[in-house]
């Protein structure tokens, strides 16, 4: 398609966002003096501060582009997942965040390998690492289109200018850049999405009475069918997902248990928690929206360029076309905001993973904590071009929507991560040896699914999102009925503060 212009003003506006966030970056480097405080923020920040940089990493550009773009060519039935979240936070709030903070633990993995040992933490970092990767690139690739369509750069130079300065100012300014960054992002995201609402049903005769009556007569506005089926998306089917992928997002995710870590407190890490669930829904739901509602303005509003269009590139082109000078620059910078909130804080992550699971243990042990710094911030570095060779190829593979492959990567590449935890925290019987074993099977059993759903194997017509579920609950019951033949001596100052019946009251 014809290349779009990105007005003067806009550009201005984009700039200097831009410039602030490398300001901030360059401003917080110089508190960097340790791995901890790199890492950590030195475990000083306020519960209000963590549960919007939670918001601002989880919401990222999946949602400013993959969300309204699913609405916009399906319906709202990716949402049903999204809606067990509270439930499940409760659980988090109640019996996660305690048990990740009694040790004052640095990575979710650190806890694997003190309740079962060093093969469990081992596992779990390479199978979290290759879904952060893979996240990464998607992210950085979403929000590379916007820019390449404003502006006619080829998208492969895009991404590559992107990815170096998110980079540049992560590398720089650790966890205290990307918390109090992402902050900011979460507040501009959620402006950029108001004003593009507003000058959505403001362009349309019937307003937003409009929306809902097209919206309904075409059934945009549903969360999927009312029927059992594990094969599709059905509404049923969504919210199993949904509780399994929260599960795991709340125990095996380490952007969300660096925020634990970081907290001042467990009460101000609770809180920022509970802060983060009652928030984030409903901005789920409101990009949901969006995307029915910019359905509802290109029927009535046909232009034939949106038929050329892949579908995350929609939302974009509305911005592109229809905003005013100015107004589209705060937009992009929203959008802008959201891929970087989500792409500083798993860079970070990847980062303390590495040094604290792998370089410190294992690879090169006893060195200095500067050393370890400077080791973080190369690690940060080559994440980076990863993340950017990613990117790049992301752009060259045919997909129904981002969101899909993210569900899909999610589901795949998750191992056992979420049944590893899951026994580890609420079961006291499931040990170091029960657990070796059972990870044999499982990781084949996954492997052999995951090539089924390539159509590599003959899988019996599992729908991918299926296979990280599956393949956790075979895990589990595995390691749960091994666990009466073969015993290990776990006394309970082994287990103390490690799960839901050992924890210490009082020990933070």
């Amino acid at each position: 398609m014809a290349d779009l212009d990105l007005r003067t003003l806009d550009l201005i506006v984009i700039v200097l966002y831009l410039a602030g966030t490398a300001a901030l970056g360059l401003y917080v480097a110089r508190k960097n003096d340790s791995t901890e405080a790199y890492f950590l923020g030195s475990r000083s920040f306020p519960g209000w501060a963590v549960g919007l940089s939670i918001l601002g990493t989880s919401i990222s550009s999946l949602t400013f582009l993959t969300i309204p773009a699913a609405a916009y060519i399906i319906d709202w039935r990716q949402l049903a997942s999204n809606l067990m979240l509270p439930f499940v936070a409760i659980v988090a709030v109640i019996f996660f965040v305690p048990i990740f903070r009694q040790r004052r633990i640095t990575t979710a993995y650190e806890y694997l390998n003190l309740r079962f040992g060093a093969t469990a933490r081992w596992f779990a970092v390479v199978t979290a690492l290759a879904f952060q990767f893979v996240r990464l690139s998607m992210v950085l690739f979403l929000v590379s289109i916007p820019v390449n369509l404003a502006t006619g750069i080829p998208i492969e130079i895009v991404i590559t200018c992107m990815g170096i300065f998110i980079g540049f100012y992560t590398i720089l300014g650790g966890i205290q850049a990307v918390i109090w960054t992402d902050v900011i992002q979460a507040i501009i995201l959620w402006i950029g999405g108001i004003i593009s609402f507003i000058f959505i049903f403001t362009q349309l005769p019937g307003g937003i009475g409009q929306i809902l009556e097209i919206g309904m007569a075409n059934d945009k506005f549903s969360l999927g069918e009312m029927r059992w089926d594990l094969g599709e998306r059905t509404f049923p089917t969504m919210i199993l997902l949904g509780i399994f992928a929260w599960l795991g997002y709340y125990t095996t995710d380490q952007t969300v248990i660096q925020r634990y870590a970081a907290a001042k407190s467990t009460k101000a890490a609770q809180f920022g928690t509970a802060l983060y669930s009652t928030v984030v829904v409903p901005t789920w739901a409101f990009f949901y929206f969006i995307g029915t509602s910019l359905y509802v303005f290109y029927s009535i509003n046909v232009d034939p360029r949106v038929a050329e269009l892949q579908s995350d590139q929609i939302f974009p082109f509305f911005i592109l076309t229809q905003l005013p000078v100015g107004v589209a620059g705060v937009i992009i910078a929203g959008l802008l905001a959201a891929a970087m909130s989500t792409l500083d804080s798993t860079i970070n992550s990847i980062s303390t993973v590495l040094t604290t699971d792998v370089m410190k243990p294992y690879l090169i042990k006893g060195k200095s904590d500067a050393f370890y710094l400077r080791a973080a911030k190369v690690v940060s570095f080559v994440t980076a071009g990863i993340m950017i060779l990613g990117a790049i190829y992301f752009n060259h593979i045919p997909k129904e929507s981002m969101n899909d492959i993210n569900w899909i990567a999610a589901s795949v590449l998750s191992g056992v991560l979420i049944g590893l935890f899951m026994s580890g925290i609420f079961t006291t019987r499931i040990n170091n040896k029960t657990i070796i074993i059972a990870l044999v099977p499982a990781f084949l059993l996954n492997l052999y699914l995951g090539l089924g759903t390539r159509g590599i194997v003959p899988s019996g017509g599992i729908h991918a999102y299926w296979v990280g579920p599956l393949v956790n609950f075979f895990f589990l019951a595995l390691a749960y009925g091994l666990s009466f033949f073969i015993k290990e001596d776990q006394g309970p100052e082994k287990l103390r503060g490690l799960t839901v019946w050992t924890r210490v009251k009082g020990l933070d």
